[in-house]
């Protein structure tokens, strides 16, 4: 049969079966490009999450999905690189995993769609100036609420008697440190604490940090949010015990590694719901119009054990807040 023939049959099976064709062509597979700070291993938990969440909207890898992962291992100087690699991939949307992540991808297109996910201060940081309607090609999930820094004092001061240093510990590489800190400082001033802020920019700029918070006989510690001390969470606990420095963190996985307490968003759910995010853009929103999303609701985790080594006493009502409790 030449090629006329081919055409004229085909066109007469249409016109027989009007759905016949487009059901046999085979559908549309979405490239997902997925940028993260950290390593794959250190954030599984996240990245299955948010495969979880695509599955529960119908989006099936090797399906009707593709995810093209790339992970800078914490080494953030190679994350535009990594951005670059997307790009060129031409993935249909850039999904990142914390602030760092989210800029890179942010300096490498205005056109792509960005959909930043677990960042924590997305207008201090410079990605939006909006959370309401972020404008430019991104939109988000922040991983914060506005008074989680004046919470994380108040359950401090409940479980420290008589604090009045407080240590930070941050990493000045992170965009999304500075806003922190200075809520940090304006509530430390509201209730005459001194704040003592140490940085570690790489994993071998952890342990002097304790070192140099511990010198100056803070009573307790306040960790960041930062891919960096996740990743290296057990040596951040580990740290903490040694030092006998009471600290709270923003995710429950520290706690689970043998932290005193964590006070936060459950970042897992944030990924997970990031799928929702995708699902709008790849039917035809624009991220402009997308609001920057913050968590729905904030968790307490505490590990009993961990007061008890250090001699502290949990009062029943802090007890009773929390969410989840180890013993």
């Amino acid at each position: 049969m030449d090629r006329r023939n081919v055409i004229a049959a085909l066109a007469s099976l249409g016109s027989l079966f009007p759905g016949a064709l487009l059901r046999a062509q085979p559908s549309k597979v979405w490239r997902i490009g997925f940028l993260g700070a950290p390593s794959a291993a250190g954030y599984a938990g996240n990245i299955a999450a948010f495969r979880r969440g695509l599955r529960e909207l119908g989006y099936i890898e090797g399906k009707n999905v593709a995810i093209e992962e790339r992970w800078a291992d914490g080494k953030y100087e190679r994350l535009p690189e990594l951005a670059r690699e997307l790009i060129q991939l031409k993935v249909d949307l850039i999904v990142t995993t914390t602030t760092p992540a989210a800029r890179a991808a942010q300096q490498s297109t205005t056109t792509l769609p960005i959909l930043a996910v677990n960042v924590a201060d997305p207008i201090g940081s410079g990605l939006v100036t909006s959370l309401s309607r972020p404008g430019g090609n991104i939109t988000g999930l922040a991983n914060f609420v506005g008074d989680t820094i004046e919470k994380q004092f108040e359950l401090l001061a409940a479980v420290v008697p008589k604090l009045s240093r407080i240590g930070v510990l941050s990493n000045p590489a992170n965009q999304s440190m500075q806003g922190l800190i200075q809520s940090i400082h304006k509530r430390a001033q509201k209730i005459g604490v001194r704040v003592i802020l140490v940085e570690a920019r790489k994993p071998e700029e952890i342990e002097p940090a304790f070192s140099a918070v511990a010198q100056q006989r803070a009573d307790a510690l306040i960790v960041l949010a930062e891919p960096l001390f996740f990743l290296h969470r057990w040596q951040v606990v580990d740290l903490a015990s040694k030092t006998r420095l009471p600290v709270i963190y923003n995710g429950r996985k520290y706690v689970e590694a043998g932290g005193l307490m964590s006070y936060g968003a459950d970042v897992e759910e944030i990924h997970r719901y990031a799928a929702r995010y995708v699902d709008k853009i790849l039917k035809g929103a624009k991220p402009a119009d997308l609001p920057i999303e913050q968590p729905r609701a904030m968790e307490l985790t505490i590990n009993r054990k961990t007061a008890r080594t250090l001699g502290l006493r949990l009062p029943q009502d802090v007890l009773a807040l929390a969410n989840k409790v180890i013993d």
